[in-house]
């Protein structure tokens, strides 16, 4: 039963992108580009996703256990910041910048079948190996 209600909010949740135009590039790009003609249909996107999430998060930083029975574990606190958080949100916003994807959208975009989503998508895992690589213990 919660393979079956997990598998629905994923694509609840893929159905959203598509709606709300978070898969197509273009758009994003237009959203990303304050000095020209600014998209701003996406803050909106934005402000609902946060009033979901928000709730959600309140409601796991009280309870011990999700809706569904399952433990909840959260990151610890952490108000750090430190050139892998820099680095990894200079790194998200160019390449955000550049493709219009966000790997969310991207991975949604896949079932389109264009070249776009899987290149963006061959990148995201190849820089995620690569991370690993990298940051690995010995």
């Amino acid at each position: 039963m919660k393979t079956i209600i997990v598998l629905l909010a994923g694509i609840i949740f893929g159905i959203g992108l598509v709606l709300s135009g978070m898969t197509n590039p273009t758009k994003v790009i237009g959203f990303l580009d304050i000095s020209s003609s600014w998209d701003s249909s996406l803050a909106f996107v934005m402000a609902g996703a946060i009033s979901v999430a928000f709730p959600a998060f309140y409601y796991a930083k009280k309870h011990t256990n999700s809706a569904l029975g399952e433990k909840i574990e959260l990151p610890e606190d952490n108000n750090t910041v430190d050139y892998k958080l820099i680095g990894g949100a200079i790194t998200f916003g160019i390449g955000w910048g550049l493709s219009g994807y966000c790997p969310g959208p991207a991975i949604t975009s896949l079932l389109t079948g264009g070249y776009a989503p899987f290149i963006f998508s061959l990148g995201l895992v190849m820089g995620v190996l690569i991370h690993f690589q990298l940051t690995r213990k010995s």
